[in-house]
């Protein structure tokens, strides 16, 4: 097999492998979130949500000190447990999640 063959194999097969592994890295969660559209749709949940990450997993608390975990399921989705228990869609800069619930975190 000629040289350079086997070079241009190689510079392609390292690419690729490149191209996975940030494919699969989860979209940056952590900070504050506000919940919306309205006050009242997020009465029960709580108004403001500090989210910290570590990989794909998320520790969440809210401002009526109710704490929880998700997962970020996918570049687009994330799944929370109790107290909330709920899904999401995550934007695709990473600033909003809109929820099963019908309500959105938006990134303060």
């Amino acid at each position: 097999m000629p040289r350079n063959f086997v070079l241009f194999a190689s510079a392609i097969s390292t690419i690729a492998l490149l191209g996975a592994a940030q494919a699969a890295q989860a979209p940056s969660m952590a900070g504050t979130y506000r919940c919306g559209p309205d006050a009242k749709s997020c009465q029960w949940s709580g108004a403001t949500f500090t989210v910290t990450q570590n990989g794909n997993n998320l520790d969440i608390k809210n401002d009526k000190n109710e704490i929880g975990v998700a997962t970020v399921t996918s570049n687009i989705s994330i799944s929370a447990g109790p107290p909330w228990n709920m899904l999401g869609t995550i934007s695709p800069d990473s600033r909003t999640i809109d929820w099963s619930n019908g309500t959105q975190w938006r990134k303060q």
